[in-house]
Order: C-alpha cells, then sequence, then structure tokens
C-alpha cells in the first residue's frame, strides 16, 4: 500500500487542535497508568511516545517523574506538545531521529495502525533500536479482519490509511520482535471493532 505519511501528516496537521480536546478513552488511561507504575517499579526513567499526538499521555509520564520524549509527524501536534512544555520532536518511526539503546521503555497508542504489513517489520526494528535491551513497549491499535483501506468517511481530507489485523495476527507479527504479553482487548461501542493493548520486549 506504499507509505502514507504525507497524507497522515495533512490529516493530523488539520485535526490538531480538535484532537486537544477530543474526550480520553477511560480504559486506555487505566492502562496507561497501570504501565506507568510497572516502569516507576523496575526504575525505567525514560519513555519515547511514538505518535504523541498533542501531548495528552505525554503529561501522565511527566507527572510520574519519567522522562517523556515524544515524536510525531504533524508539526502542529508538535506544537501542541511543546505548548504544554513536554520534550517533543518532528520525525518519523520510519527513521527514529535517536541514537541506539536511548530509551528504557516505549508507548505507541494508535500509530502503528497506519503502517502497511509489508513495511511493519522494518518499522517495529527501527522503533526496538532505539529502545535500551530489556525495554517494554506498550502497543495500541484497533482490530480488524487483516483488511488494509484508505477509510471511506473521515474526519478531515486526505482519508488516513489503516491496518487493521485480527487479534492473533497482531500476536504473530509483534511477537517476531519481542515477547508479547499483558495482551488484552476492549470493545469500543458504536464503532463494531476493540481495542488492541499489549506489551513487546526487547530481547
Amino acid at each position: 500500500m506504499g507509505n502514507h505519511e504525507p497524507e497522515l501528516k495533512a490529516f493530523y496537521d488539520r485535526q490538531a487542535p480538535d484532537r486537544d480536546l477530543r474526550a480520553r478513552d477511560p480504559k486506555r488511561d487505566e492502562a496507561r497508568q497501570a504501565f506507568i507504575a510497572s516502569l516507576v517499579a523496575a526504575h525505567r526513567h525514560s519513555v519515547l511516545e511514538i505518535g504523541c499526538g498533542t501531548g495528552a499521555d505525554g503529561l501522565a509520564f511527566k507527572a510520574a517523574g519519567i522522562h517523556y520524549t515524544g515524536v510525531d509527524l504533524s508539526e502542529e501536534n508538535v506544537r501542541f506538545a511543546r505548548a504544554k512544555n513536554l520534550e517533543a520532536v518532528v520525525g518519523s518511526v520510519r527513521e527514529l531521529p535517536f541514537a541506539s539503546g536511548t530509551f528504557s521503555a516505549g508507548w505507541t497508542m494508535s500509530t502503528l495502525l497506519h503502517i502497511p504489513d509489508q513495511d511493519l517489520s522494518d518499522v517495529l526494528a527501527e522503533t526496538m533500536r532505539v529502545l535500551a535491551e530489556g525495554a517494554p513497549l506498550a502497543v495500541g491499535l484497533w482490530s480488524g479482519d487483516d483488511e488494509e483501506v484508505i477509510v471511506a468517511h473521515d474526519d478531515f481530507e486526505p482519508n488516513r490509511f489503516y491496518s487493521r489485523r485480527r487479534d492473533d495476527t497482531v500476536r504473530r507479527l509483534f511477537g517476531e520482535h519481542g515477547l508479547v504479553s499483558g495482551f488484552t482487548t476492549w470493545d469500543r461501542p458504536g464503532t463494531g471493532r476493540h481495542y488492541q493493548f499489549f506489551i513487546v520486549t526487547k530481547p
């Protein structure tokens, strides 16, 4: 399906002001707080968020005393995150602007679903490159029946690319890059889909 980053950047640049005001998913916030607690307990003091958006999750990591860095395709998202006094940079998960082994943990919600299956292995290898040995990467995705689509109706144009994967497909693809654990799902009413949340630990 190719690289859809230009369209994604344009979409999220336009949506940033609305997204900054969007209501939170309480179940995802609960998962984030449990992840933060696990990082604090394990003395993991730095986290990279891939697809940081406008910085809502970043504030929670920072409040817990974890050194937070966000990266996002969208300059507008990064501008909103920086306005919250968060460290954030414009960049692509395909070529992260960080040295190898920099971060002791990773967090990426609803971002890697924009990566086609044919590119996912390379993207995960690049993600793992910037994490330290044994680092946990928390991942959130929207489920689907292994379909890759440009959504027909979106909030803004250009419409976004999605790769929506079955639970077993997610376990297999991500399991090629680390130990998958804590795999949980929850339904989102009205969507016909569920959210997938799990940890991939770098060997």
